[in-house]
């Protein structure tokens, strides 16, 4: 049974009704906590561990690596090979009670090792977005392109767009524009949009935003840092699943020197 077939759905259609009330909770990086974000955490581990496939997961609501069960060798133990997988089960949450789109990000690594890894030894990556439709986007290691796929209402998934010629163009959705403050370099580039023209579409998740560059095939999304404004994104959760579906279609990415996809990511806490 797979993700798709369970988490995506059932995420989906509780958020159609889901209270957008907080928890009273925080996650273990001090983000307030909603039930829907909770849920939805649950709704991922459960169809992890019902793979038999996945022998380790960790989540950006648990932000620690859980063991789940495998299919057990000739001897009766649990595999030590398989996958494992990174996920940020509800991103964008605190956009939810505006109603607009937020999605699910994960990023899957050959083996049961999530710390010391790069997002290019991914074995594959994808994020679900909950919008007007719902759409799972993946890309998968050896093969070309990241792909589009929309649930129907009669709850089959079909591929509807392959993707694999993203360019840079007009238009940008520019995260912590705090950062501007005292980061010269992203005002400077600010600056640059602003006076060529480019067309502004920020909706403050990353998830639609990145996914709209996927989409029209052109585009900039930023969140560059700065010491009174520090980085937010990160990298097991977010950044690394989610720059292996930019690069499988065509696209860039950069942490100012290398591919995000070239970083080791030596905790879970670990930001871009």
């Amino acid at each position: 049974m797979s993700l798709s077939e369970v988490a995506f759905k059932e995420i989906s259609d509780k958020i159609k009704e889901a209270a957008t009330n907080k928890q009273g909770t925080v996650n273990e990086f001090g983000d307030e906590q909603l039930a829907i974000d909770v849920l939805a955490d649950k709704c991922m581990f459960k169809a992890l561990s019902s793979t038999f496939c996945v022998g380790a997961a960790t989540s950006e609501e648990t932000a620690e690596i859980c063991n789940l069960p495998t299919y057990p060798d000739e001897l009766g133990n649990n595999k030590t090979d398989g996958y494992c997988c990174a996920f940020d089960p509800l991103d964008g949450s605190s956009i939810i009670d505006t109603n607009f789109a937020v999605g699910t990000i994960f990023g899957i690594w050959p083996g049961k090792n999530l710390i010391g890894v790069k997002g290019s030894e991914q074995a594959a990556a994808g994020m679900c977005v909950y919008g007007p439709r719902t759409q799972l986007t993946i890309a998968v290691k050896d093969a070309p392109g990241t792909h589009e796929f929309l649930l129907t209402p009669s709850g089959r998934w079909i591929r509807t767009l392959d993707m694999n010629s993203v360019n840079e163009g007009p238009m940008y959705s520019p995260g912590n524009l705090r950062a501007r403050e005292d980061n010269a370099g992203y005002k400077e580039l600010t600056n640059y949009w602003l006076d060529n023209n480019y067309r502004l579409r920020y909706s403050g998740g990353m998830v639609p935003d990145v996914n709209q560059i996927l989409i029209k095939g052109f585009g900039v999304f930023t969140y560059p840092a700065s010491e009174a404004h520090p980085a937010k994104l990160r990298c097991l959760y977010e950044v690394a699943p989610l720059g292996m579906l930019i690069e499988k279609a065509g696209g860039f990415t950069s942490e100012g020197e290398h591919s995000v996809l070239d970083t080791v990511i030596n905790d879970v806490n670990q930001t871009s």
